[in-house]
């Protein structure tokens, strides 16, 4: 089964996320956090309603870039 959130958190963790920004009109979702790979799919949209999934992992990453 393919877990959306846990293959991008294992991305980060990898260190293959480049940034990330909140778009306030991302194609078909609307506004979103969109996190930037620097290998493919290198683009990951990420709901508001998930956003709490990311805030300390978002908030390491910053830290340590």
């Amino acid at each position: 089964m393919y877990s959306y959130h846990n293959t991008i958190k294992k991305r980060i963790k990898n260190g293959e996320l480049i940034g990330f920004d909140y778009v306030e009109d991302y194609k078909d979702i609307g506004h979103c956090l969109l996190l930037h790979f620097s290998t493919p799919p290198f683009e990951r949209p990420i709901r508001p309603h998930k956003y709490y999934m990311y805030q300390d992992i978002l908030g390491n990453w910053s830290k340590n870039k």
